[in-house]
C-alpha cells in the first residue's frame, strides 16, 4: 500500500519533471514498505495514522531526492577556496538514502 502519490509529494515541495515524478513514485513506493516494516499500521488504520503515514512518506522522499538534485550523491563534503575565502559543504544525505526522522517517528506514534 502507497501513502501517499506523487502529486501529494508537489504539492508539499515543488513541481516535479516526467525523470523526477518516475523516480519520486517508486522511492513513494519504498517509502510505504518501511513505514511499514518500522512502525506497522493498526488493522484497519485510521484515517489520522493514513495522514501521518502520507506526510512522512513526502517527507522522506524529499530528504532523498532533494540529495540527489544538488549532486550530492555520494558526497559527505565539499570544500573550496580562493583566496582568503573558503566555503564548505556537507549534505545531511548524500547518499539520498530514505530514513525517519525522531519527528517522523513521533508522528506515527
Amino acid at each position: 500500500m502507497v501513502y501517499a502519490t506523487v502529486d501529494d509529494l508537489a504539492a508539499r515541495w515543488r513541481p516535479l519533471t516526467d525523470d523526477e515524478s518516475e523516480r519520486a513514485a517508486v522511492l513513494l513506493e519504498d517509502a510505504a514498505v518501511r513505514l511499514d516494516a518500522s512502525c506497522p499500521p493498526s488493522d484497519p488504520p485510521t484515517e489520522q495514522e493514513l495522514a501521518a503515514r502520507k506526510i512522512v512518506s513526502c517527507e522522506m522522499v524529499k530528504r532523498a531526492m532533494s540529495s540527489a538534485a544538488t549532486g550530492g550523491v555520494g558526497v559527505t563534503s565539499i570544500q573550496q577556496g580562493a583566496g582568503p575565502y573558503q566555503e564548505t559543504v556537507q549534505f545531511s544525505n548524500p547518499t539520498g538514502d530514505l530514513y525517519l526522522t525522531k519527528a517522523d517517528r513521533k508522528m506515527l506514534g
